[in-house]
């Protein structure tokens, strides 16, 4: 688990196809930000660190990098697909039960791309619109959390699906969000907490349930039922 407080912006140092999927070198020394390096000093190996928001789990490590294999799952489901040598990334270690959470719960597991469809200065903040994938809406509430490539961020408004975001200079100065640009896509992660709920509250019928379709999750009728909404 991880809380959304970005440790320091690293760099990708190298993409290696291995029959499928990939492997990748993360350069964890701060990268084009005003943040510290990422210390290596309590990482083993097995651990797990927030790339982008993305779960990695490191199989080799040095003083400056470590590498981790990527599934075909998480390329159909990340923007990893996407990055290039030099890429820069968020970087966040597994909290420890000392951890102060600064953010929110974070698991690390991508829901789905969104795409930046506005972005502006607004007075010393930047601000900025994303479009989330439909199916993710239900799970977005006004002034809730959401993990955006690995930064824990407060949803301003919503209009449908699209989320507006506003991000102190602190935050740009310590990741990697001046890379973002319209028609950029970053990684979404929403509150966890609202995942299990929908789930909970299908009782025994989550059995029954196939993908990840609309229709398979929380109704207006299911909330009824359950008490939630008056019947008029």
């Amino acid at each position: 688990m991880f809380t959304g407080i970005i440790e320091s912006v690293g760099s990708i140092r190298a993409i290696v196809p291995q029959g499928g999927d990939v492997r990748v070198t993360v350069q964890t020394s701060s990268s084009g930000s005003k943040g510290a390096d990422l210390s290596m000093s309590d990482v083993h190996l097995g651990d797990s660190i927030a790339t982008n928001g993305i779960c990695l789990t490191v199989i080799e490590m040095g003083a400056d990098y470590y590498v981790a294999d990527v599934s075909g799952e998480t390329l159909r489901r990340t923007t990893l697909g996407q990055w290039k040598i030099g890429t820069r990334v968020n970087l966040e270690k597994a909290l420890l039960p000392t951890t102060r959470l600064g953010g929110h719960l974070v698991s690390g597991h991508v829901d789905g791309l969104g795409e930046i469809v506005v972005q502006r200065q607004d007075a010393r903040s930047l601000y900025y619109e994303v479009r989330a994938p439909r199916e993710l809406a239900r799970y977005l509430a006004e002034k809730g959390s959401v993990t955006v490539d690995g930064i824990s961020l407060t949803i301003n408004q919503l209009s449908g699906s699209t989320l507006s975001l506003n991000l102190v200079p602190h935050t740009a100065n310590h990741t990697n969000i001046n890379d973002w640009k319209v028609g950029s896509f970053v990684n979404l992660e929403v509150d966890v907490l609202a995942r299990y709920l929908e789930r909970l509250m299908l009782g025994d019928r989550a059995a029954d349930t196939v993908g990840n379709s609309e229709s398979s999750g929380v109704t207006m009728a299911l909330l009824q039922e359950s008490g939630f909404l008056s019947r008029r």
